[in-house]
């Protein structure tokens, strides 16, 4: 029988897409989540998709009595998928101390208190960042982690070192997943990528734009080595990433993990420039986007794209989506948001 599954973050972007692929899956979810990116109202949300009701205790990480007390009460929880970061590169830049603080520490206290409940199962959301700007191309788990060039970049190569360390010492079994560039939205609508304040992500500034939201769209730098000179990423639909998280837990549960501490790169093995997203956006969305050229952004990577035959074969997992079907959900998650105001 599936167990009870601990979602840090589970109101966010990720997290409640991956919340609705591990209810309709036959596990039992617990959502925790401080709110300070997402909306309570999510959870609603993730009921009407399943049929079922995750629960939820809204509490911060940071907090180390409140975790510790809250896995101490929840002791059914089988395993725990921790999102729960702050995420953005730029921002990253202009608060560090808050980025370390927030993510360091919160990934801190959640092991300290899974190891004093005995729930020995972690799923640890990373980031292809760990890589800096690759050597080679594609990516594979073996490459060497670079320096990172943000902040939050950072952030999570310590978070995948602090977990490795952890594991060593204890009975705990981990998964980082490494992934790409999550854009797109759940097939209802009902839920998608919805930052509070402006944008730091590609896709959601350039629907806000296309809605007229936003007066236009900045593209960071247009003089990188690439054909049209904008940065190349592997983008990934948020849905596959969802199933992702799925197998990973599922490995776990099933101790099917070769080792205590796995990585896997998560993305689809295609790299696209900014301008092929904003013309591909508006050719399936027949939507036209107001964009010009700025300077580069300070932590950006030139390109990156992913080797995922690892993830392929091990978990058994495969995205399935296309950029069209990824642009075309973004833009429907984007119209139904502009209905509800």
């Amino acid at each position: 029988m599936p167990g009870k599954i601990l979602v840090t973050g589970g109101t966010g972007y990720i997290g409640s897409h991956t919340c609705v692929v591990l209810l309709q899956s036959g596990y039992d979810v617990h959502i925790v989540d401080n709110l300070s990116n997402s909306h309570q109202d999510v959870v609603d949300k993730i009921a009407r998709i399943t049929g079922k009701t995750p629960g939820f205790t809204r509490l911060d990480l940071c907090d180390k009595e409140v975790i510790y007390g809250f896995m101490k009460e929840h002791q059914d929880i089988t395993g725990v998928i921790h999102f729960a970061a702050l995420k953005a590169v730029g921002e990253s830049w202009e608060y560090p101390v808050r980025y370390y603080h927030n993510n360091i520490l919160g990934l801190l206290n959640l092991l300290n208190a899974m190891h004093e409940s005995g729930c020995k199962n972690l799923v640890f959301s990373s980031s292809c960042t760990v890589y800096g700007q690759p050597d080679e191309l594609p990516v594979s788990e073996s490459a060497p982690l670079k320096k990172a060039l943000s902040p939050y970049g950072n952030t999570k190569k310590m978070c995948e070192e602090i977990i490795e360390d952890h594991v060593t010492a204890t009975s705990l079994n981990a998964i980082s997943l490494r992934y790409f560039n999550p854009i797109g939205a759940h097939p209802s609508a009902l839920i998608g990528e919805l930052p509070l304040g402006v944008p730091n992500n590609l896709v959601p500034f350039l629907t806000q734009t296309a809605m007229g939201k936003r007066e236009c769209l900045k593209v960071f730098g247009d003089d990188y080595s690439t054909p049209d000179g904008t940065g190349i990423r592997d983008y990934i639909h948020v849905t596959d990433l969802s199933q992702a998280h799925l197998a990973a837990i599922e490995r776990l549960e099933k101790e099917k993990n070769t080792q205590p501490c796995e990585v896997f790169n998560l993305g689809t093995g295609s790299g696209y420039s900014v301008l092929d997203i904003i013309r591909t956006f508006e050719r399936v969305n027949e939507v036209k986007v107001n964009h010009q050229i700025e300077d580069r952004r300070p932590g950006d990577i030139e390109k990156v794209w992913a080797n995922p035959e690892k993830a392929n074969r091990e978990l058994g997992w495969k995205a399935r989506l296309g950029l069209e079907e990824m642009l075309e959900s973004a833009w429907k998650w984007e119209e139904a948001l502009a209905q509800k105001h």
